[in-house]
């Protein structure tokens, strides 16, 4: 890809919660040093119309600078949920890429731009997850356990990868940052969101496409995103109530069979264990004890399983 030819990115933004954190996402997607992109907001109905107005405001000014809007937004009828609201999104990217951004994460100013640079140098990929840091809710960033963990399981160094290899490493351990994730957008469209999982369709999606020989970039030196990781997230709700875990062994097991069938024993063998998985709810168990929303007993199911 040529400079020329470097165009409109779409970022795709299905929303569902915290007011001031999605201000503080959107105006990171604002400060964006490369420009040419499309902002389309989802808004699940979240119960406030403080989000319309701040939208409304966001569009009034971008015409009144720009003479058109780079901003679409959308309040749906009804609460599509996670997985919804992700088609729904991914239905209306008409760009050759897009990336899923995160309501409380923070694109860092060269976020796109160091993409753009990785095109421009004549490369392709099919899934480009770029170097991720972790923040807190106060906007420090910090390295939990679980992402100390991910740093020991992802490759080593930045490259292309595909097939088995690939597979394999991010089922023995998804190291993935999903709202960071930059996709193909006709690939990902030609797999779509698995409609059977809620919390999992990100590795999901990867994984089909992996499949289908598809490729991935880690580019693990260009740090340029913050994923935000704090007690009142979905994610972290769903795992202290066993929801995600549960979701996870049906993947696995899943992905197992499909595995076995294409050759690739490791991978298969690995999905069939998914020992860090277990050893992930095994830590989230005494939070799970403490939470009202815990099920100490799903976890446990899921670690002995």
């Amino acid at each position: 890809m040529t400079k020329e030819d470097c165009k409109m990115i779409d970022i795709l933004f299905p929303y569902y919660g915290d007011v001031e954190m999605m201000k503080k996402a959107v105006h990171s997607v604002l400060n964006q040093t490369y420009q040419k992109w499309r902002l389309l907001v989802f808004d699940d109905g979240y119960p406030s119309d403080e989000p319309e107005c701040f939208f409304t405001e966001l569009i009034a000014k971008e015409l009144e600078v720009r003479g058109a809007s780079r901003i679409v937004y959308q309040k749906n009828a009804g609460n599509l949920g996670a997985n919804g609201n992700y088609r729904k999104a991914l239905y209306h990217a008409t760009s050759e890429y897009y990336c899923m951004m995160g309501a409380d994460d923070m694109m860092k100013p060269d976020f796109l731009e160091k993409f753009m640079d990785y095109l421009k140098s004549g490369n392709e990929c099919d899934i480009y997850q770029p170097g991720v840091e972790v923040i807190n809710e106060f906007d420090a960033v910090y390295l939990p356990l679980v992402d100390w963990c991910k740093h020991l399981i992802e490759p080593k160094r930045s490259g292309l990868y595909q097939s088995e290899y690939i597979a394999n490493s991010l089922i023995r351990g998804d190291w993935l940052y999903f709202p960071s994730v930059i996709w193909k957008t006709a690939v990902a469209k030609k797999v779509d969101f698995n409609q059977r999982f809620d919390v999992v369709q990100d590795l999901t999606m990867a994984l089909d496409i992996i499949q289908n020989g598809g490729t991935l970039f880690f580019d693990k030196n260009n740090v340029t995103f913050q994923y935000r990781r704090h007690s009142g997230s979905d994610s972290s709700v769903r795992a202290v109530n066993g929801y995600r875990f549960n979701e996870e062994r049906e993947l696995f097991l899943w992905k197992a069979s499909q595995f076995e069938k294409l050759g690739w024993k490791t991978a298969a063998r690995t999905a069939k264990r998914h020992v860090l998985s277990r050893l992930n709810a095994l830590t989230v168990l005494p939070m799970a004890i403490r939470s009202e929303k815990g099920e100490p007993k799903e976890l446990l199911k899921h670690v002995l399983r």
